[in-house]
């Protein structure tokens, strides 16, 4: 499953390394994204309605008998009416939580299956916006943001997903290299000091001493509903911030200060 955005272009590679393949003929691919659609339903309640929702065991994937024995990024396949719907214990908020993906016509009833469930956990819709804080408040990276063409996983703080040891894959030398030499850049966190509009991307970061030297900018920026004060990711030089240091970011044409703290921005009580 891909990020919605990269649909066609991840897709156009699939067809390319399928294409390439000697035995191509004995592998098949398809496109589902149409056809499928998907659903998150996030927080420390949920694993409480959750079976109402989906009752019996699981006919794929991790053997349990309830979706909510499914363990952290376990995937099982459950019953739905009639139907089968692949539910993940995965999500992009911090919380503990479930995905569930389905044919596209199945949403909305489960969509409706899971509020009225949820109802006496206070469960609540909401969208990617709501989502996105979490995400960044968790300083969990996002394609296009923290991760790109052009900015790699050790770049973006996330280089334990990188297995250099494997055998030969896309990026491999590169990845390798800045895993044993270091990044020339380095993705930082950090909170506004002061009383600002919210960080956006793209907004230049610099350094508060020695004429304001650039450093970065922005990749992800919003005002956490946790902390009530504008947050931020920024991927800026290698070496050039840590946490305690300050920093200051460029908001409408105005310098704010702000402050680089240890990843995640936002830890509950009970972490």
């Amino acid at each position: 499953m891909v990020n919605a955005s990269r649909i066609d272009a991840d897709w156009s590679w699939i067809e390319a390394r399928h294409a390439a393949l000697p035995d191509r003929n004995t592998v098949t691919i398809a496109n589902r994204s149409e056809a499928l659609a998907a659903v998150a339903v996030q927080g420390p309640r949920v694993a409480g309605f959750i079976d109402g929702c989906f009752p019996g065991a699981s006919r794929g994937g991790a053997p349990v008998q309830s979706v909510s024995e499914l363990a952290k990024n376990q995937i099982g396949c459950f019953r739905f009416g009639g139907n089968e719907a692949w539910i993940g214990r995965t999500g992009y908020t911090g919380e503990d939580g479930f995905e569930v993906i389905a044919a596209a016509d199945m949403i909305e009833p489960i969509w409706t299956r899971l509020l009225a469930n949820g109802h006496a956990a206070c469960l609540q819709p909401c969208g990617l916006g709501a989502r996105d804080t979490l995400r960044t408040e968790m300083c969990y990276p996002l394609y296009g943001h923290e991760l790109g063409e052009d900015i790699t996983p050790i770049e973006a703080g996330v280089g334990f997903f990188v297995a250099t040891e494997k055998a030969a894959f896309t990026g491999r030398e590169v990845l390798t290299q800045q895993k044993t030499n270091g990044a020339p850049r380095r993705s930082i966190a950090f909170v506004m000091a002061e009383k600002s509009a919210p960080p956006r991307p793209h907004y230049p970061v610099a350094l508060p001493v020695g004429g304001g030297e650039a450093i970065g900018e922005v990749t992800s920026g919003t005002q956490s509903p946790s902390l009530n004060q504008g947050i931020g990711l920024a991927l800026v030089k290698a070496g050039s911030a840590k946490a305690g240091d300050e920093i200051v970011v460029e908001i409408r044409g105005r310098r704010f200060k702000a402050t680089v703290v240890k990843k995640p921005i936002y830890r509950s009580s009970a972490s």
